[in-house]
């Protein structure tokens, strides 16, 4: 887990966070092996997509910036994409 000061209110990390863990890269779409990898630890994630108050969970907010509009999705595109 990430602690708090590193998190973004989008879903993400915040500029810190990225810094601390080397992630400086920007999220992309089509079929890129790292969202076919996110795509995969997702779609076995559970939890809500949405909190007590109705606001997205971190969970949704993730999937949402990875282009996924729900674990469904995400499991569907990992398993179009996945080898061997």
């Amino acid at each position: 887990m990430v602690a708090k000061k590193f998190q973004s209110a989008a879903g993400g990390l915040n500029e810190a966070g990225r810094k601390k863990l080397g992630m400086g890269r920007k999220l992309k779409t089509g079929t890129n092996p790292r969202r076919i990898s996110f795509a995969a630890r997702f779609a076995g994630m559970k939890g809500p997509m949405k909190d007590e108050k109705g606001k997205p969970t971190r969970k949704a907010l993730a999937l949402s910036a990875w282009g996924f509009g729900s674990v469904e999705a995400a499991r569907n595109f990992a398993n179009r994409h996945k080898k061997g």
